[in-house]
């Protein structure tokens, strides 16, 4: 029997999937919310996300039996929430299901009050009792009794909950020590406190699930910049290599899937995030800057492949996400069984075989995941062939597999666009093109932005979402920081200073939007939002950096170039605040400690002026200078962005190195600009 509820409407691929469950899934809306309270009825949220593996799992075993949805459509008001969509209902359910369980996940599956408190929650429900597990109907029959019978005590509960979500999420406590010293021992510490979780074998951090934990990585390249600390670059480039190397890397396709079920990187679950791409792209190319390593620079290439192969819109949108799953089996359509390998490389299967680690048998789950022991160099020695002929080699025998791959059914694509993801993978083809000068990497990044300006505004306010030739959603704070981020990026490897401008207005309104009065930080949701029982602020660093330390770097870098001390207050005040937890827990605020690198390592202040200027920045781009600030001008602009007063346009390209306010005489020559200043 076919059913169709009210998600049939829905952009979102997520809700799309769940259209013609018997369960009457609703979106979140003002409409619905107002229906609990009217028929007094508990609710039911469900929140999830497209490639979420466990989603779809407990979706065929209970959102699509009948008697399972007749109990939840008796019983509840039922919302569906696609978590990307919005984060910040995400952000809140999941804090409290993790104050109640201390566990979370997705599915998250949380039961509230018509007032929207949440007081029962879990994630994946199995349809039969397991392991001391509670089944999905069990569960359901406990919560509408224990609602109808004990409803007292569950509106007790549930609001003490909320104001433990309110005071937790306070930060006007914190006392800033501005008298407590941020140096060199500072970065020594918190680079010392990262290194202690570091896998010296394998890379990376922690214990299995591994995830990329791209900031932490960064963060040692940088360290190792400023201070020569060998086991800084050591563990950053070991971290990058394994990666490659493992089965989290499409040996066949390019990209990174999400993260690894074990500590080699072999095993990945293979979900594919826009997100985790741009962030590797970026660290992948500061690693190339530092090193030279021509792997970097051919797995940036690759990944970016990958990217417009099956990741961009014609007009230049970057989609969400690719599931794991394909024909209802996680990792079906990247594995690969020896035998099949044989019929499509005939005389070359035993040697693509033995390279990439295939067995007859299986290495994973009876098919096989290509993975590599070494690096292509030691591998040719290791072989005795030279190492372009094996590079060759493996490549047209990939080919070969990519071609059949594609005739296979594909797992499921998000393609919805997000402005915050968008402007990560904006600030990934930026930095591309800085580190490998690639033309191709520039373009992309520019059309990507005018995609985002051009449609991701309506009536000049910012979205958060963008399908199906509308976008929807108002922005939050993590797509005005990523975005005005990308802007600052974008206008270096450009010159454009209609970039900057753009930075410094949405700055501004992210400001008015954002703040909290009682502190420096910003709420994750503006002011406006209504039906939400906590304005959050986020500061964790997780699988993406925190809004709030993006707008901090944001905040420093335009407080030098616009001579904004307002901003530079405001930065100093987040960081200070922050400092001890940055210090003592780097791994959970790694990107907030590049912000303290930036503060002992003052920030390069490069202006390049003249007629050639914009074609006379390619030097400085590849060079490692990863606290640089750079404005490029052909023509003047006056008193629009301060730091460019006073220089005056000539012929000849002019490099001046400023600080606080003041520059240093130019140099004509870039070599000598770059060896008088010890850049």
């Amino acid at each position: 029997m076919q059913h169709t509820n009210k998600l049939i409407n829905s952009s979102s691929p997520y809700l799309l999937q769940h259209a013609h469950n018997p369960v009457n899934w609703n979106p979140w809306s003002e409409e619905i919310l107002k229906k609990a309270i009217a028929e007094d009825k508990p609710i039911l949220v469900s929140i999830g996300y497209s490639s979420c593996h466990w989603c779809h799992v407990m979706e065929k075993e209970s959102f699509e039996d009948e008697d399972t949805a007749e109990i939840m459509n008796n019983y509840f008001i039922n919302i569906k929430i696609d978590r990307e969509e919005r984060p910040d209902l995400d952000h809140i359910y999941m804090d409290a299901l993790q104050a109640m369980t201390s566990s979370g996940g997705w599915p998250l599956n949380v039961f509230l009050t018509p007032q929207l408190k949440p007081f029962y929650g879990g994630t994946y429900f199995p349809p039969k009792p397991v392991h001391g597990r509670m089944s999905w109907i069990d569960t359901l029959e406990a919560v509408n009794k224990a609602f109808k019978e004990r409803r007292d005590e569950i509106e007790s509960q549930a609001s003490k909950l909320t104001n433990h979500l309110i005071s937790s999420n306070s930060f006007s406590k914190i006392n800033a020590n501005k008298e407590d010293a941020i140096d060199k021992e500072t970065l020594e510490l918190i680079a010392n406190n990262i290194l202690k979780n570091a896998d010296t074998s394998w890379g990376g951090f922690g214990k299995a699930p591994k995830f990329p934990q791209t900031s932490c990585i960064q963060y040692l390249l940088r360290q190792y910049h400023f201070t020569k600390n060998n086991e800084c670059l050591n563990q950053a480039l070991l971290s990058l290599d394994k990666m490659i190397l493992g089965g989290i890397y499409d040996q066949i396709g390019g990209g990174f899937s999400r993260y690894s079920t074990d500590e080699r990187w072999f095993a990945p679950h293979f979900e594919k995030m826009l997100y985790d791409n741009a962030l590797l792209v970026s660290v992948l190319s500061e690693a190339y800057q530092i090193t030279k390593n021509q792997l970097y620079a051919d797995t940036i290439a690759k990944t970016l492949e990958f990217i417009e192969r099956e990741m961009m819109s014609e007009k230049f949108a970057f989609y969400s996400a690719i599931d794991a799953d394909s024909e209802g089996i996680e990792g079906k359509y990247y594995t690969w069984s020896k035998q099949e390998i044989e019929e499509l490389l005939k005389e070359d299967a035993d040697f693509f075989c033995d390279i990439y680690n295939v067995t007859s048998k299986g290495n994973w789950e009876h098919n096989n995941i290509l993975w590599l022991d070494d690096i292509i160099e030691n591998l040719a020695s290791e072989k005795n062939i030279e190492k372009s002929l094996l590079k060759n080699k493996l490549e047209i025998c990939s080919n070969i597999l990519l071609q059949k791959r594609e005739s296979r059914i594909k797992p499921q694509l998000d393609n919805k666009t997000l402005a915050s993801w968008n402007s990560l993978m904006n600030v990934a083809y930026s930095k591309a093109y800085a580190a490998t000068d690639n033309f191709h990497y520039k373009e992309v990044a520019i059309k990507n932005m005018q995609f985002i300006l051009e449609n991701m505004f309506i009536d000049d306010e910012l979205m958060h979402c963008y399908n199906n030739n509308l976008a929807y959603n108002t922005a939050f704070i993590e797509d005005y920081s990523y975005l005005i981020w990308a802007l600052i990026q974008l206008q270096e490897i450009t010159g454009e200073q209609t970039y900057l401008l753009k930075a410094k207005q949405l700055c501004d309104k992210a400001i008015d939007k954002f703040e909290d009065v009682e502190s420096p930080f910003f709420y994750f949701t503006e002011s406006k939002k209504d039906d939400i029982i906590v304005r959050k602020i986020e500061i964790y660093d997780g699988a993406m950096p925190s809004a709030n330390s993006i707008m901090a770097l944001c905040l420093n870098y335009l407080s030098t170039v616009f001579f904004d001390d307002n901003l530079r207050k405001r930065f100093l005040d987040m960081i200070h605040k922050l400092k001890p937890a940055i210090t003592q827990h780097p791994t959970s605020f790694s990107s907030w400690a590049i912000s303290l690198q930036n503060l002992v390592y003052l920030p390069k202040e490069i202006v390049v002026v003249g007629k050639g200027a914009n074609a006379a920045i390619s030097g400085i781009l590849t060079s490692y200078l990863p606290n640089k600030i750079l404005v490029t001008t052909t023509t003047v602009l006056g008193s629009k962005i301060p730091i460019l007063n006073g220089k005056g346009i000539a012929l000849e390209t002019h490099y001046y190195l400023c600080e606080n306010q003041t520059c240093l005489p130019p140099q004509k020559e870039l070599s000598k600009f770059l060896h008088f200043h010890n850049i």
